[in-house]
């Protein structure tokens, strides 16, 4: 069997999951390198037992704590130990995957892209994309996320019948079984301050930065409080019809509370979108959650949002539509053209366009019956983007490059993957 080296910056949750998997199901030696241990996003620090082998660079380190010179030198070490018949690096954006590709070539290893980026997430200039050009040939197969990551990789080099779907999945199961378990026991949750919010809820759940558009979120969010109706006292919509439902006698306008998980730089500017839109006492700032308390914020949404201006992919929304709820995603995400199935388990939306997502979130919270049903559809739609597809596509790739007759490189392929890990 051969022994498998897979290159990552941190090990959170979702890669623990997929390569499990891999090294369960394919029963190939499987080996994990981790730049640090030390994750920027506490929340998805997590211990677990596994059945590949574990290395990290700089334990208890930060990113900014190690010289390039360094990283080369343990990346090396650690990999002329291992003795891979396989290099799996996660991008070619960042260093921790350049300087193991480095070693790659220098060794004649083959080598596997692991890829979640599509031609649309950020700017492209032709030197850019000549560079990657460049980097992505020297790889033998490819693992996309997706179709638009997928389409990505083959403009970029890699033959179209050596590249595979299923980089970005996440445990399905774990998210499926732990929501249920919550929504049957009727535990409720609590914002920042200690008050229960009423369920359901629209939820996102995302870092705090410029491109997670939440400021647009909280506008787009105020706008479709205006759109059915604030007072909860009746049923009056200033755009189209609010549907009603009785509590204790009284009708009501099925008005969604928005809660939002996460913390980062931008908190600030989203702090101030609150203020200026004067939806104060019904958006929640619950900050950072853990791997194991996340699933109690899916168990009680009525719908997830994901907003971003730009996205690789989103893996948020797996996570969510597992967890059986419906979807409003942007279409700017990489998720959006696999995952959202229009109509069906929720719609895509213009991120820049308020009223288009407000109008969606009318429809969402206003019909309970289609909502209820979209979240139903969620679970066998995500079905297809498990922990098994991530085993199925990377041991395609696998095999293909291994298939493939050993390649002589290029000396300057070797002096752009120097240049640019220095610079990543």
């Amino acid at each position: 069997m051969p022994r498998i080296a897979g290159i990552i910056v941190n090990l959170v949750p979702y890669h623990h999951a997929r390569w499990e998997a891999f090294s369960r199901l394919s029963g190939n030696e499987t080996h994990l390198v981790a730049l640090t241990d030390r994750d920027p996003f506490r929340a998805l620090e997590f211990s677990s037992s596994s059945s590949y082998f574990k290395h990290t660079l700089f334990p208890h380190k930060e990113g900014n704590e190690f010289s390039a010179d360094s990283m080369r030198k343990r990346m090396f070490s650690i990999l002329d130990g291992i003795r891979p018949d396989v290099v799996c690096v996660s991008g070619w954006g960042i260093a921790v995957s350049l300087v193991a590709m480095i070693w790659a070539i220098t060794r004649g290893v083959p080598l596997v892209m692991l890829s979640e980026s599509n031609e649309f997430d950020e700017s492209r200039s032709f030197l850019k994309e000549y560079l990657k050009r460049r980097i992505v040939s020297l790889c033998g197969a490819g693992l996309a996320g997706g179709a638009p990551q997928a389409h990505y990789l083959v403009k970029l080099g890699i033959p179209v019948e050596c590249v595979f779907q299923g980089y970005d999945v996440v445990d399905n199961g774990f998210f499926r079984k732990n929501a249920k378990e919550i929504r049957d026991s009727g535990l409720l949750i609590k914002d920042a301050e200690g008050r229960t919010v009423s369920s359901p809820y629209f939820l996102a759940c995302a870092r705090f930065g410029k491109k997670k558009n939440l400021p647009g979120l909280i506008r787009s969010y105020a706008l479709y409080r205006q759109m059915v109706g604030s007072s909860g006292n009746g049923c009056e919509s200033t755009v189209g019809h609010a549907k009603c439902r009785v509590e204790r006698g009284r009708a009501v306008t099925s008005v969604f509370d928005l809660v939002i998980v996460g913390e980062g730089e931008e908190r600030g500017s989203i702090e101030n979108a609150i203020r200026e839109a004067r939806v104060g006492d019904h958006v929640h700032l619950v900050g950072t959650k853990g791997y194991t308390e996340l699933p109690a914020y899916y168990a009680n949404a009525g719908a997830f949002i994901h907003a971003s201006t730009t996205e690789q992919w989103g893996l948020v929304v797996n996570e969510a539509m597992a967890s059986g709820l419906p979807v409003l995603v942007s279409n700017r995400c990489g998720c959006a053209m696999d995952l959202v199935k229009e109509d069906l388990n929720g719609w895509t939306f213009d991120p820049n366009d308020l009223t288009q997502l407000a109008q969606f979130m009318v429809k969402m919270s206003t019909d309970e019956e289609r909502r209820l049903e979209m979240g139903r559809a969620s679970p066998g739609i995500i079905s297809e983007w498990d922990t098994d597809r991530f085993f199925s596509g990377l041991s395609a790739a696998v095999d293909v490059t291994l298939a493939k007759p050993k390649r002589a490189y290029h000396l300057f392929d070797g002096l752009i993957l120097r240049l640019l890990s220095r610079h990543a």
